[in-house]
């Protein structure tokens, strides 16, 4: 009964943007560090970026650092992720996934996550 759920892909032109959510159910996201990962046809699945259970600390992947934007509602169960600037290179499936906190920091490598949604697509194109 613990999941997360992805939304807010769709289809945009190059340079525009998109705020993808991931919502939880049955558990209080308060106590989980949120990782958002995405896995583009052919390729493995990376770490774009996360978010402490706080929303003390967050990290990004190179390729997205001033671009993509983390943060949380803890009141409302959502983690969100705001995307600018798109590039082609970002076109993947977007997942989501929890993590029980257990330190200051969070990690982007998707062994350390247990919970995970089903996937919103992104897809950036002219």
């Amino acid at each position: 009964q613990l999941q997360v759920v992805e939304s807010g892909g769709g289809l945009v032109q190059p340079g525009g943007s998109l705020r993808l959510s991931c919502a939880a159910s049955g558990f209080n996201l308060h106590y989980y560090d949120i990782g958002w990962f995405r896995q583009a046809p052919g390729k493995e699945r990376e770490g774009v970026s996360c978010i402490t259970s706080s929303g003390s600390s967050t990290n990004y992947a190179d390729s997205v650092k001033g671009r993509f934007t983390i943060s949380r509602d803890n009141a409302r169960n959502t983690v969100y992720l705001q995307m600018k600037s798109l590039k082609p290179e970002d076109t993947a499936v977007y997942y989501c996934a929890a993590n029980p906190s257990a330190a200051w920091y969070c990690g982007t490598m998707p062994y350390e996550y247990d919970y995970w949604g089903q996937g919103t697509q992104v897809t950036v194109s002219s």
